[in-house]
Protein backbone atom coordinates (compact mmCIF):
# COMPACT_ATOMS: atom_id res chain seq x y z
CA UNK A 1 0.00 0.00 0.00
CA UNK A 2 1.33 3.41 -0.99
CA UNK A 3 2.09 5.78 1.89
CA UNK A 4 1.99 9.54 1.48
CA UNK A 5 4.42 11.84 3.26
CA UNK A 6 1.50 14.13 4.09
CA UNK A 7 -2.13 14.78 3.32
CA UNK A 8 -3.65 18.25 3.60
CA UNK A 9 -7.05 18.51 5.25
CA UNK A 10 -8.79 21.86 4.81
CA UNK A 11 -10.85 22.24 7.99
CA UNK A 12 -12.16 25.63 6.82
CA UNK A 13 -11.95 27.79 3.72
CA UNK A 14 -12.74 30.93 5.73
CA UNK A 15 -9.98 33.43 6.47
CA UNK A 16 -9.84 36.53 8.67
CA UNK A 17 -7.41 38.28 6.30
CA UNK A 18 -7.48 39.35 2.67
CA UNK A 19 -3.87 39.06 1.51
CA UNK A 20 -3.19 40.20 -2.04
CA UNK A 21 -0.92 37.21 -2.70
CA UNK A 22 -3.57 34.65 -1.70
CA UNK A 23 -6.69 34.69 -3.91
CA UNK A 24 -10.01 34.35 -2.12
CA UNK A 25 -11.84 31.12 -2.77
CA UNK A 26 -15.03 31.27 -4.80
CA UNK A 27 -16.44 28.34 -2.83
CA UNK A 28 -19.09 28.85 -0.18
CA UNK A 29 -17.70 29.57 3.32
CA UNK A 30 -17.60 26.37 5.31
CA UNK A 31 -16.19 24.76 8.46
CA UNK A 32 -15.64 21.01 8.49
CA UNK A 33 -17.71 19.20 11.11
CA UNK A 34 -16.07 16.96 13.66
CA UNK A 35 -18.02 14.00 12.25
CA UNK A 36 -16.78 14.64 8.71
CA UNK A 37 -13.23 15.12 10.01
CA UNK A 38 -13.41 11.76 11.81
CA UNK A 39 -14.63 10.01 8.67
CA UNK A 40 -11.88 11.56 6.57
CA UNK A 41 -9.17 10.55 9.05
CA UNK A 42 -10.49 6.99 9.13
CA UNK A 43 -10.32 6.80 5.34
CA UNK A 44 -6.79 8.18 5.01
CA UNK A 45 -5.31 6.42 8.05
CA UNK A 46 -3.74 3.57 6.03
CA UNK A 47 -2.07 6.08 3.72
CA UNK A 48 -0.31 8.62 5.94
CA UNK A 49 0.66 9.47 9.51
CA UNK A 50 0.89 13.23 8.92
CA UNK A 51 -1.89 15.70 8.21
CA UNK A 52 -1.63 19.41 7.44
CA UNK A 53 -4.65 21.46 8.47
CA UNK A 54 -4.48 23.92 5.62
CA UNK A 55 -5.32 24.58 1.99
CA UNK A 56 -7.26 27.83 1.88
CA UNK A 57 -8.63 29.50 5.00
CA UNK A 58 -7.24 30.12 8.48
CA UNK A 59 -7.35 26.93 10.59
CA UNK A 60 -7.17 28.81 13.91
CA UNK A 61 -10.63 30.20 13.11
CA UNK A 62 -12.24 26.77 13.44
CA UNK A 63 -14.52 26.88 16.53
CA UNK A 64 -13.85 23.21 17.32
CA UNK A 65 -10.13 23.09 16.59
CA UNK A 66 -9.48 21.63 20.02
CA UNK A 67 -11.78 18.69 19.27
CA UNK A 68 -10.18 18.13 15.87
CA UNK A 69 -6.77 17.94 17.53
CA UNK A 70 -8.08 15.51 20.12
CA UNK A 71 -9.54 13.29 17.39
CA UNK A 72 -6.21 13.44 15.56
CA UNK A 73 -4.45 12.24 18.69
CA UNK A 74 -6.94 9.41 19.25
CA UNK A 75 -6.38 8.23 15.68
CA UNK A 76 -2.59 8.60 16.04
CA UNK A 77 -1.99 11.35 13.47
CA UNK A 78 0.71 13.98 13.75
CA UNK A 79 -0.68 17.41 12.92
CA UNK A 80 0.94 20.34 11.14
CA UNK A 81 -0.83 23.70 11.05
CA UNK A 82 -0.10 26.60 8.71
CA UNK A 83 -1.45 29.92 10.00
CA UNK A 84 -1.15 33.64 9.39
CA UNK A 85 -0.52 33.93 13.14
CA UNK A 86 -2.92 36.77 13.92
CA UNK A 87 -5.02 34.60 16.27
CA UNK A 88 -2.23 32.75 18.04
CA UNK A 89 -2.70 34.70 21.28
CA UNK A 90 -6.26 33.38 21.52
CA UNK A 91 -5.43 29.69 21.12
CA UNK A 92 -1.88 29.57 22.46
CA UNK A 93 -2.58 27.56 25.61
CA UNK A 94 -4.95 25.17 23.86
CA UNK A 95 -2.47 24.38 21.10
CA UNK A 96 0.40 23.80 23.51
CA UNK A 97 -1.72 21.29 25.43
CA UNK A 98 -2.41 19.06 22.41
CA UNK A 99 -0.06 16.08 21.97
CA UNK A 100 -1.06 15.57 18.33
CA UNK A 101 0.45 18.90 17.30
CA UNK A 102 3.80 18.36 15.59
CA UNK A 103 4.53 21.65 13.80
CA UNK A 104 3.16 25.16 13.41
CA UNK A 105 4.10 27.16 10.31
CA UNK A 106 3.67 30.92 10.63
CA UNK A 107 3.29 32.82 7.35
CA UNK A 108 4.87 36.07 8.52
CA UNK A 109 4.45 37.61 5.07
CA UNK A 110 0.69 37.63 5.72
CA UNK A 111 0.93 40.67 7.99
CA UNK A 112 2.04 43.04 5.24
CA UNK A 113 -0.74 41.86 2.97
CA UNK A 114 -3.31 43.58 5.17
CA UNK A 115 -4.20 46.98 6.51
CA UNK A 116 -5.31 47.79 10.04
CA UNK A 117 -5.62 45.34 12.90
CA UNK A 118 -2.85 44.76 15.40
CA UNK A 119 0.53 46.44 15.14
CA UNK A 120 3.44 44.63 13.57
CA UNK A 121 5.17 44.67 16.95
CA UNK A 122 2.27 42.98 18.73
CA UNK A 123 1.89 40.53 15.88
CA UNK A 124 5.47 39.28 15.92
CA UNK A 125 5.69 39.36 19.72
CA UNK A 126 2.65 37.09 20.03
CA UNK A 127 4.18 34.63 17.59
CA UNK A 128 7.61 34.69 19.21
CA UNK A 129 6.05 34.23 22.65
CA UNK A 130 4.32 31.10 21.36
CA UNK A 131 7.55 29.88 19.75
CA UNK A 132 9.45 30.21 23.01
CA UNK A 133 6.75 28.29 24.87
CA UNK A 134 6.86 25.64 22.14
CA UNK A 135 10.56 25.06 22.86
CA UNK A 136 9.46 23.42 26.11
CA UNK A 137 7.60 20.78 24.13
CA UNK A 138 10.18 18.19 22.98
CA UNK A 139 8.32 17.16 19.82
CA UNK A 140 6.93 20.50 18.61
CA UNK A 141 8.54 22.35 15.70
CA UNK A 142 8.05 25.96 14.63
CA UNK A 143 8.65 27.36 11.14
CA UNK A 144 8.71 31.14 10.63
CA UNK A 145 8.09 31.84 6.95
CA UNK A 146 8.78 34.90 4.86
CA UNK A 147 7.69 33.93 1.37
CA UNK A 148 7.68 37.43 -0.08
CA UNK A 149 10.91 37.75 -2.03
CA UNK A 150 11.05 38.74 -5.68
CA UNK A 151 13.53 37.66 -8.32
CA UNK A 152 16.03 40.14 -6.89
CA UNK A 153 16.72 38.39 -3.60
CA UNK A 154 19.54 40.65 -2.46
CA UNK A 155 17.34 43.72 -2.74
CA UNK A 156 14.30 42.18 -1.12
CA UNK A 157 16.19 40.67 1.80
CA UNK A 158 16.99 44.21 2.87
CA UNK A 159 13.50 45.62 2.51
CA UNK A 160 12.39 47.46 5.61
CA UNK A 161 9.31 45.32 6.28
CA UNK A 162 11.36 42.11 6.37
CA UNK A 163 14.21 43.63 8.31
CA UNK A 164 11.90 44.78 11.05
CA UNK A 165 10.53 41.28 11.56
CA UNK A 166 13.95 39.69 11.30
CA UNK A 167 15.40 42.14 13.82
CA UNK A 168 12.68 41.17 16.30
CA UNK A 169 13.48 37.49 15.81
CA UNK A 170 17.22 38.09 16.21
CA UNK A 171 16.62 39.99 19.44
CA UNK A 172 14.14 37.48 20.86
CA UNK A 173 16.52 34.57 20.39
CA UNK A 174 19.71 36.54 21.06
CA UNK A 175 21.21 35.51 17.74
CA UNK A 176 24.91 36.35 17.24
CA UNK A 177 24.38 36.86 13.51
CA UNK A 178 22.09 38.54 10.99
CA UNK A 179 19.53 36.13 9.58
CA UNK A 180 19.87 37.65 6.09
CA UNK A 181 23.53 36.65 6.09
CA UNK A 182 22.78 33.03 6.96
CA UNK A 183 19.59 32.23 5.07
CA UNK A 184 19.77 29.80 2.17
CA UNK A 185 17.15 30.25 -0.54
CA UNK A 186 14.30 27.72 -0.17
CA UNK A 187 16.03 26.09 2.82
CA UNK A 188 15.34 26.66 6.47
CA UNK A 189 17.96 27.70 8.97
CA UNK A 190 17.78 26.69 12.59
CA UNK A 191 17.68 29.67 14.94
CA UNK A 192 16.83 27.80 18.16
CA UNK A 193 15.91 24.33 19.32
CA UNK A 194 13.24 23.07 16.86
CA UNK A 195 12.65 26.60 15.54
CA UNK A 196 13.44 27.45 11.92
CA UNK A 197 13.08 30.41 9.61
CA UNK A 198 12.42 30.01 5.89
CA UNK A 199 12.56 32.61 3.15
CA UNK A 200 11.42 32.12 -0.42
CA UNK A 201 10.05 33.97 -3.41
CA UNK A 202 6.48 34.96 -4.02
CA UNK A 203 4.66 32.44 -6.16
CA UNK A 204 1.49 32.82 -8.17
CA UNK A 205 -1.33 30.45 -7.34
CA UNK A 206 -2.25 28.31 -10.35
CA UNK A 207 -5.25 29.58 -12.27
CA UNK A 208 -6.83 28.49 -15.52
CA UNK A 209 -6.71 32.13 -16.64
CA UNK A 210 -2.89 32.16 -16.44
CA UNK A 211 -0.56 31.40 -19.35
CA UNK A 212 0.85 27.92 -19.63
CA UNK A 213 4.45 27.57 -18.51
CA UNK A 214 6.76 25.93 -21.04
CA UNK A 215 9.31 23.21 -20.40
CA UNK A 216 9.39 19.97 -18.51
CA UNK A 217 7.29 19.60 -15.38
CA UNK A 218 7.49 17.77 -12.09
CA UNK A 219 5.39 17.84 -8.93
CA UNK A 220 4.96 15.74 -5.81
CA UNK A 221 1.17 15.93 -6.08
CA UNK A 222 -0.24 12.38 -5.65
CA UNK A 223 3.32 11.09 -5.40
CA UNK A 224 3.87 11.88 -1.74
CA UNK A 225 0.96 14.22 -0.98
CA UNK A 226 -2.70 14.90 -1.66
CA UNK A 227 -5.24 17.41 -0.36
CA UNK A 228 -8.83 17.22 0.84
CA UNK A 229 -11.00 20.31 0.66
CA UNK A 230 -13.50 21.26 3.35
CA UNK A 231 -16.38 19.53 1.53
CA UNK A 232 -14.44 16.29 1.12
CA UNK A 233 -13.22 16.89 -2.45
CA UNK A 234 -9.83 15.26 -3.10
CA UNK A 235 -7.31 17.17 -5.22
CA UNK A 236 -3.67 16.39 -6.08
CA UNK A 237 -2.06 19.07 -3.93
CA UNK A 238 -2.65 22.03 -1.64
CA UNK A 239 -2.51 24.58 -4.46
CA UNK A 240 -5.73 23.45 -6.11
CA UNK A 241 -7.75 25.59 -3.73
CA UNK A 242 -10.80 25.67 -6.02
CA UNK A 243 -11.06 21.93 -6.57
CA UNK A 244 -10.47 22.20 -10.31
CA UNK A 245 -8.80 18.78 -10.48
CA UNK A 246 -11.66 17.06 -8.66
CA UNK A 247 -10.67 13.42 -8.20
CA UNK A 248 -13.71 12.45 -6.13
CA UNK A 249 -15.25 13.04 -2.73
CA UNK A 250 -13.74 11.24 0.22
CA UNK A 251 -16.98 11.43 2.19
CA UNK A 252 -18.58 9.32 -0.53
CA UNK A 253 -15.75 7.25 -2.00
CA UNK A 254 -12.86 5.30 -0.37
CA UNK A 255 -9.47 6.95 -0.76
CA UNK A 256 -8.06 3.89 -2.54
CA UNK A 257 -10.58 4.24 -5.37
CA UNK A 258 -9.81 7.94 -5.75
CA UNK A 259 -6.02 7.58 -5.67
CA UNK A 260 -6.08 4.64 -8.09
CA UNK A 261 -8.44 6.26 -10.59
CA UNK A 262 -7.30 6.75 -14.17
CA UNK A 263 -7.18 10.54 -13.82
CA UNK A 264 -5.02 10.31 -10.70
CA UNK A 265 -2.66 7.76 -12.25
CA UNK A 266 -2.35 9.84 -15.42
CA UNK A 267 -1.19 12.78 -13.30
CA UNK A 268 1.49 10.71 -11.54
CA UNK A 269 2.65 9.01 -14.75
CA UNK A 270 2.79 12.36 -16.50
CA UNK A 271 5.08 13.90 -13.91
CA UNK A 272 7.25 10.78 -13.97
CA UNK A 273 7.81 11.60 -17.63
CA UNK A 274 8.30 15.31 -16.76
CA UNK A 275 4.94 16.25 -18.27
CA UNK A 276 1.97 18.07 -16.75
CA UNK A 277 -1.14 16.40 -18.12
CA UNK A 278 -3.65 18.66 -16.36
CA UNK A 279 -4.22 22.19 -17.64
CA UNK A 280 -4.04 23.66 -14.13
CA UNK A 281 -0.67 21.99 -13.55
CA UNK A 282 0.67 23.50 -16.76
CA UNK A 283 -0.28 26.91 -15.37
CA UNK A 284 1.29 26.40 -11.94
CA UNK A 285 4.46 28.31 -11.10
CA UNK A 286 5.06 26.57 -7.80
CA UNK A 287 6.22 23.36 -9.49
CA UNK A 288 9.24 25.30 -10.78
CA UNK A 289 10.52 25.35 -7.21
CA UNK A 290 11.19 21.65 -7.39
CA UNK A 291 13.88 22.24 -10.03
CA UNK A 292 16.80 20.00 -9.15
CA UNK A 293 14.64 17.85 -6.91
CA UNK A 294 12.95 16.52 -10.02
CA UNK A 295 16.25 14.97 -11.02
CA UNK A 296 16.01 12.46 -8.19
CA UNK A 297 15.25 8.87 -9.06
CA UNK A 298 11.50 8.48 -9.39
CA UNK A 299 9.87 5.35 -8.08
Amino acid sequence: MKKYKKIYVEITNVCNLACDFCPRTKRKPEFMSVAAFCKILDRIKPYTDYIYLHVKGEPLLHPELDKLLDVSCEKEFKVNITTNGTLIHKVKDMLLSKPALRQVNFSLHSFDGNEGGQSREDYINDILSFAKEAMKKPELFISLRLWNLSESNAVNLERARNNELLASIEKAFDLPYKIVEEVVHHKGIKIAERIYINQAQFFTWPDLKEEERPGSAFCYGLRNQAAILVDGTVVPCCLDGEGIINLGNLLETPFSEIAESKRAQDIVDGFTGKEAVEELCRKCGYRERFGSRAKEKLT
